[in-house]
């Protein structure tokens, strides 16, 4: 009978030693294995960075050598500046949203500089981070209507929000060696250090209609005043309230916090 008895009292003793065992062997793994977690999950993060920006018609002009896994990629709320963290920015196609009633707003024609009609709720924004966390560049798609076509390209700017660092304009059917020329590499080269702000916080960037007299100014493309025109109207929007100016004003906050 005592055999009996102690029997199933050794069971339970052999199989809680059991769980104790695997339960630290598995907790050990676990903690071994976490440097290389981390590792893989880095590599398959820049891997999908770089996949997006791969299908990014003129990003790599604005990016230059810079380290893909350096850049955050993440989709805005216009409206309100913040992150919408729960969206796939891989996925997102922000002028496929724009033509659905569902996920764009109708723009009033006293709001709409750009002339585009509709605006999607959301858009894809592109930052590379310092070490520190604090943002050193944001790349925002911009797109406005031109004189004969709908523009459409990406402003870089500096961590400040208010200094170019780059435009690139990667779809456009405006008129050859006339407003065609605000794809060229010369043109475009002269934005680089403008600012789009003055020291009130106006947006006051433009396309000159002659000769740029001022940092807020690049020249104008001589015989092609109304792409000049457009280009000026859509930079404004886009870095406007019904823009991305939300977004920047909270990117500007959160530098300022630090």
């Amino acid at each position: 009978m005592d055999r009996d008895v102690e029997r199933p009292a050794a069971m339970l003793l052999v199989a809680a030693t059991v769980c104790l065992v695997c339960s630290l062997v598995v907790s050990a793994a676990a903690v071994l294995l976490r440097p290389r977690q981390l590792a893989n999950q880095a590599r398959e993060r820049t891997q999908k960075v770089a996949d997006i920006l791969a299908g990014v018609p003129g990003m790599a002009d604005l990016v230059g050598g810079m380290d893909v896994a350096g850049l955050d990629v993440r989709v805005v709320e216009l409206s309100t500046g913040a992150y919408a963290d729960a969206m796939d920015a891989g996925a997102y196609d922000q002028r496929t949203a724009a033509a659905d009633p569902a996920r764009s707003v109708a723009l009033p024609a006293e709001r709409d500089l750009a002339g585009l009609g509709r605006r999607a709720r959301w858009a894809t924004v592109y930052l590379a981070r310092a070490p520190d966390g604090s943002v050193g560049l944001v790349i925002l798609p911009v797109h406005g209507q031109g004189f004969a076509s709908m523009l459409y390209g990406y402003l870089a700017l500096d961590g400040d929000g208010v200094t170019v660092r780059g435009l690139s304009f990667y779809e456009q059917g405006e008129t050859p060696g006339l407003g065609a020329e605000v794809a060229s590499p010369e043109w475009l080269a002269a934005w680089r250090g403008k600012r789009v702000r003055d020291a009130s916080g106006r947006i006051v960037v433009r396309v000159a209609t002659g000769a740029a007299v001022s940092e807020y100014e690049v020249d104008g493309i001589a015989g092609a005043t109304w792409t000049g025109k457009g280009v000026t109207s859509l930079l404004r929007f886009w870095l406007g309230a019904d823009g991305f100016g939300p977004f920047l004003e909270r990117l500007a906050a959160e530098g300022a916090g630090r």
